[in-house]
C-alpha cells in the first residue's frame, strides 16, 4: 500500500484551492481502494456561510472529496495522470447518508472503494469517517469525457 503527498496528489486532479479537498492520500492500492485524507480548518472559505453561529461543512463538499479521492484511484489505476483534455465528471450519485456533521478541526478520512468499471464507467462505494465514526456514505459513478 502506497502513500501520495500534496505535491503528487497536484499531478492527478486538475482542481485547486479552494476547491481541492484531499491533503493526503495515507493509502491505496490500484485497482482497488483508497484511503485520503482532508483537514477541516476553520479558514475554510464555506465557513464564513455555512453557518457563521456552528460551521458546517457543507455534504456536498463531502461528496466532492470523496469524488476527488476516486478520481485519484481511477487515475492510478489507469496508469495516467491529468490532463488538460480530460475532465471526470459524475454521472450518478446515490444512497448518500449524512450521519453526523463535520465541523472545524475535524479531520475527514475518506475511504473509496471500486464496485467495478464497465465501458469507462466507473462505479464506487464511498464513506468519509471522522474519528472513526462514519459521516457520510454514498454510491458514486463517474466516466472520463474529452474536452
Amino acid at each position: 500500500m502506497d502513500s501520495m503527498d500534496i505535491h503528487e496528489i497536484l499531478r492527478y486532479l486538475p482542481h485547486r484551492y479552494p476547491i481541492l479537498l484531499i491533503d493526503r492520500v495515507l493509502s491505496y492500492e490500484v485497482g482497488k481502494d483508497i484511503v485520503a485524507l482532508k483537514n477541516v480548518s476553520i479558514n475554510e472559505p464555506f465557513f464564513s456561510g455555512h453557518f457563521p453561529h456552528y460551521p458546517v461543512m457543507p455534504g456536498v463538499l463531502i461528496v466532492e472529496a470523496l469524488a476527488q479521492a476516486a478520481a485519484v484511484l481511477t487515475l492510478k489505476t489507469e496508469n495516467t495522470v491529468n490532463r488538460d483534455d480530460t475532465v471526470y465528471y459524475f454521472v450518478g450519485i446515490d444512497g448518500v447518508r449524512f450521519k453526523k456533521p463535520v465541523t472545524a478541526g475535524d479531520q475527514l478520512i475518506l475511504k473509496v472503494v471500486i464496485e467495478r468499471q464497465i465501458k469507462g464507467l466507473w462505479k464506487y462505494s464511498a464513506r468519509a469517517e471522522v474519528d472513526g465514526q462514519l459521516v457520510t456514505e454514498a454510491t458514486l459513478m463517474c466516466t472520463a469525457k474529452n474536452v
